[in-house]
């Protein structure tokens, strides 16, 4: 089964008084353009993370997202009061001392002066924690890729509901073929008889199959069913096919447009519109499989 470009998947779990979530989303892309925003705790291991994620998604523009909630919110880091103090006094001093008018913003400079807040010392990253956010970060991936899968299943139904129409259309032009060939014998000799001339009929006969197997579809047709049967065949295949039903669709638009050109009945050229429509459909939702 085909599988869709555009997922969505979200994971989170506890660990240690914090919540680790997860949240993944995909779409349709030639290549794997990926996109992560990691929490500071556990960005050393982004690259496992995108080993993973390339891994498991091969195609597609990737916006990876992981982050942690507290349950508690942590206290403020203290204020080193006596310290903010001297260093008002000081430049205060200096101020009248070097006649430098006084500071407008004396909250912003002060906070800004060295260890007047106590530094958050980064915590190494515990093994345990890591496994818990590891399987956050695969159960979201998975999730995406069972998203996919479902989307892929609504996308194959589409195109074989847009095949089986070309397929039908196909098969209505046969009708029309042995009229168009009579029609064109008849609008060529009654436009001879306008002609104050005579005609060889032979070399007429000659001429006449010659022009009417350089209007001949059978070929183009034959070709068009291979195609629509190889496009079934190949979304069987599983995922991974995108690029592959791509060229098949394009391959399809070829006949259907030499089809067309050769149809100078316009009950013919009405039904090469309607395949063309079809075609159409199926060339913009191809886009969107993996």
């Amino acid at each position: 089964m085909i599988q869709s470009m555009t997922g969505y998947g979200k994971s989170s779990a506890i660990f240690g008084g914090k919540k680790i979530i997860v949240e993944i989303k995909s779409l349709n892309s030639k290549a794997m353009d990926l996109s992560t925003h990691i929490a500071p705790d556990y960005r050393e291991k982004e690259m496992d993370i995108r080993a993973l994620i390339t891994q498991k998604l091969e195609r597609g523009k990737v916006d990876f997202n992981l982050w942690i909630e507290k349950e508690n919110e942590q206290a403020a880091p203290p204020i080193n009061v006596s310290l903010v103090e001297n260093y008002y006094r000081q430049i205060k001093a200096l101020s009248t001392q070097l006649d430098i008018p006084e500071p407008t913003d004396w909250f912003n400079l002060l906070f800004r002066m060295p260890d007047v807040l106590t530094k958050v010392e980064t915590q190494e990253l515990e093994e345990e924690e890591w496994e818990t956010a590891w399987r956050v970060v695969e159960e979201a991936v998975n999730h995406l890729v069972i998203f996919r899968t479902q989307e892929g299943a609504a996308l194959e139904k589409k195109f074989m509901e847009k095949i089986d129409n070309i397929e039908r259309l196909l098969q209505s032009i046969e009708s029309y073929e042995a009229e168009r060939v009579a029609k064109i014998r008849e609008r060529i000799i009654e436009s001879l008889k306008t002609l104050p001339v005579d005609y060889d009929k032979n070399r007429l006969e000659q001429e006449l199959i010659y022009y009417i197997e350089k209007l001949d579809i059978s070929e183009e047709k034959q070709r068009l069913e291979n195609h629509l049967q190889y496009f079934r065949e190949t979304m069987k295949n599983g995922h991974g096919q995108g690029k592959k039903l791509g060229f098949i669709a394009q391959e399809m638009g070829r006949e259907i447009n030499t089809t067309g050109s050769k149809s100078n009945l316009a009950e013919m050229q009405n039904i090469v519109v309607q395949m063309k429509d079809e075609l159409e459909q199926i060339k913009e939702q191809v886009l969107n499989v993996m």
